[in-house]
């Protein structure tokens, strides 16, 4: 019997990518899975692609709701009586400068990718916390790391979701429960294509969408086994893909100078395109 065998395990953003790695994983070492995503076409093909007698579910939800998320939880506990895996990963991107990006598309971003992970934290932390035992799991990014330019909303979720885990590290202790940041590099799903390019968006932001083509390398399958190792392990922080130890350790020891590495990267882009 394996350490997932068994778990109840939440999954948002499950129709593609990252999350539905991580549901076919968890499929296999014999976790029950409650999976959700917007996309009820992606969610199918997740179903679809589990192994044969697993015990899973789909939902769908948009993150974005408050109200979505808590009933979203209200159904779970319905469904398995309980959840002892929360994985917080639906998110998405819009590619644009601050002056560029309008309040609604920051609001946009915001509300899939920062209250979205605060709305699955708190619905389902309760039950958790009655229960003494369970894993809240969220992902940030790199860009929860460095501050990347043309991610500026994006950055500004990701630090967010840093934050709030980071504070849940100190406020379980003692509870039974554990929180796990996990910081991805540049992995190879859809994200960049089924996001946005602000309506603003001019030269330097279709710039950022040849550089993601050169970022985005790490297969989501590497990604979902990582972060299922770190949880297994008891690991608070997660680094998994293409640059997150390279960024995490520029965070650490050049936080003044970083930019200026970043900067001159995006300019020998520029010169080759």
């Amino acid at each position: 019997m394996g350490y997932f065998s068994g778990k109840v395990a939440v999954v948002t953003g499950a129709g593609s990518g990252i999350g539905r790695a991580l549901a076919q994983q968890l499929a296999a070492s014999g976790a029950r899975l409650a999976l959700s995503d917007i996309n009820e076409t992606g969610l199918a093909e997740t179903m679809k692609s589990l192994p044969a007698g697993a015990d899973a579910r789909s939902y769908l939800v948009d993150v974005s709701s408050r109200q979505a998320v808590f009933a979203h939880a209200d159904d779970v506990k319905r469904d398995f009586g309980t959840a002892h895996i929360v994985i917080n990963n639906a998110g998405t991107t819009v590619v644009g400068t601050v002056e560029h990006l309008s309040i609604e598309e920051i609001e946009w971003q915001l509300g899939i990718n920062l209250w979205g992970v605060i709305y699955g934290t708190k619905a389902f932390l309760p039950m958790m916390l009655a229960q003494r035992d369970g894993c809240i799991v969220n992902i940030s990014s790199v860009f929860g790391l460095v501050g990347f330019p043309l991610q500026s909303a994006y950055n500004i979720s990701k630090f967010g979701v840093r934050g709030l885990t980071e504070c849940l590290w100190s406020e379980l202790d003692g509870t039974g429960v554990r929180a796990v940041c996990v910081h991805p590099g540049g992995i190879r799903t859809n994200i960049e294509k089924a996001g946005r390019r602000c309506a603003a968006a001019g030269e330097d932001e279709a710039l950022f969408g040849g550089m993601a083509d050169q970022m985005l390398k790490t297969p989501p399958e590497k990604v979902a086994s990582d972060i299922l190792a770190g949880v297994e392990r008891g690991k608070r922080r997660v680094l998994t893909g293409s640059q997150s130890t390279t960024m995490s350790w520029m965070a650490r020891f050049l936080p003044n100078s970083y930019p200026s590495l970043i900067l001159a990267q995006m300019r020998r882009h520029k010169a080759r395109s």
